[in-house]
């Protein structure tokens, strides 16, 4: 737990049925010309001219990108830019999942303070004027990112995906809407649930973990828990969707302001390299993951577990954290979350760049948050139990040689 705390989020949440109508007015209060970072899905689902609509009204001349095709790139980030500069915005507005959310997180920083998004990571360039403001609308409940002053961007020169953490990086205003997330099909549905449950969960376990985050990450937990498999079941559940919207928003919140851990430190490489989306490589890796870490974390897995197990209050903290790994992998398998053998991944291209995988995971900085900090050879190790790991019967992630 750190020393003492620290809480960011956005200057200003909307949130609730309708709080999509806010844009135009959050807008109107900070300019006149808005770039719209989105992606097609957005376009054809009809958000985007929605999304117009509310500016028109209010006066905001707006101009769209929807080049975020895939996981944000250095790329997108790069058209998006010349767009933003070619049309004198003054406001950016973004309408989709994570990645649309990220790359205007990188623009909005970008426009005042220049240089490569690379530049920022780890550090090594601080963005010392205020962004762009930035309005972050998401569409679904996974990633949170609309309260997180995170960004995670490909490198594609090199294929790492680059995750840059600094306070510039904070949208300025969140939008978040449950009947945006009502459009959401059922595979879109579990990996964005499971990516906000391992937000929740590693912000909690975190080794930067403070009382404010763990209040916060026990409110998401409980909300994602109680309502994920309604939302999968009944996608047209407006109160299981709106509990998730909520959850996965507090669950960014929490780890923005903690750290998330080993989970996301592997689950970067695996993008990177073989284009798995984010949401869905977390969910792959969470069960093997906590069952690695669970003795050196019981009483805080505890608490998850007797969150899935109300009825069993009773348990000792070992049993309720035990339950937590196997009510996280009965969840994964209720839910169909592949292996990453189930996604499709060939066997010898995974285990040719297991040992660069490792290499990057290690060099994120994440795994050091961790309860229990994996060393090279122990996260070469998690990623072959990971390939094939059966979300029913017991693995080997908790008894790997330290």
């Amino acid at each position: 737990m750190e020393s003492y705390a620290v809480l960011r989020m956005p200057q200003t949440i909307n949130y609730g049925r309708d709080a999509f109508e806010r844009v135009g007015e959050e807008a109107a209060e900070r300019g006149r010309k808005a770039l719209v970072i989105t992606d097609k899905v957005m376009e054809e689902l009809g958000y985007v001219s929605e999304g117009r609509d509310h500016l028109t009204k209010v006066g905001v001349e707006s101009f769209i990108y929807a080049g975020v095709a895939s996981e944000p790139t250095d790329i997108y980030v790069a058209e998006a830019l010349k767009m933003f500069q070619q049309t004198e915005c003054e406001v950016i507005i973004s309408i989709g999942g994570g990645s649309c959310i990220d790359t205007a997180k990188a623009v909005a920083v970008l426009a005042k303070n220049g240089g490569y998004i690379g530049d920022y990571m780890g550090g090594k360039h601080t963005a010392r004027i205020a962004p762009i403001p930035h309005i972050a609308i998401p569409t679904t409940a996974g990633t949170g990112s609309e309260a997180t002053d995170v960004t995670i961007i490909t490198n594609t020169s090199n294929d790492v995906k680059m995750m840059i953490k600094q306070p510039a990086f904070m949208p300025e205003v969140a939008i978040v809407d449950p009947l945006l997330t009502l459009s959401s099909p059922k595979h879109v549905t579990a990996a964005t649930g499971i990516d906000a449950l391992s937000h929740a969960v590693e912000a909690y376990i975190s080794r930067k973990s403070h009382p404010m985050t763990d209040m916060i990450a026990l409110s998401a937990m409980q909300l994602i828990v109680t309502n994920i498999e309604t939302a999968y079941d009944n996608g047209v559940s407006l109160d299981a969707r709106e509990a998730m919207s909520l959850g996965a928003m507090q669950a960014g919140i929490a780890f923005s302001n903690s750290s998330v851990c080993l989970v996301h430190g592997m689950s970067r490489p695996i993008g990177a390299l073989f284009h798995v989306p984010h949401g869905n490589s977390n969910a792959m890796l969470l069960p093997a993951i906590l069952e690695y870490s669970k003795d050196y974390s019981v009483e805080r897995l505890a608490d998850l577990g007797r969150i899935f197990s109300k009825e069993e209050e009773d348990l000792t903290d070992e049993e309720a954290a035990e339950s937590a790994v196997e009510s996280v992998k009965k969840l994964c398998q209720k839910l169909e979350i592949p292996n990453l053998s189930g996604w499709g991944i060939d066997k010898q291209d995974f285990e040719s760049v297991i040992i660069k995988m490792a290499a990057d995971a290690l060099g994120s900085g994440s795994p050091a948050n961790n309860p229990r900090v994996p060393n090279q050879t122990e996260i070469e190790e998690l990623y072959k139990v990971c390939y094939e790991y059966d979300f029913i019967s017991k693995s080997k992630a908790g008894r790997l040689k330290t």
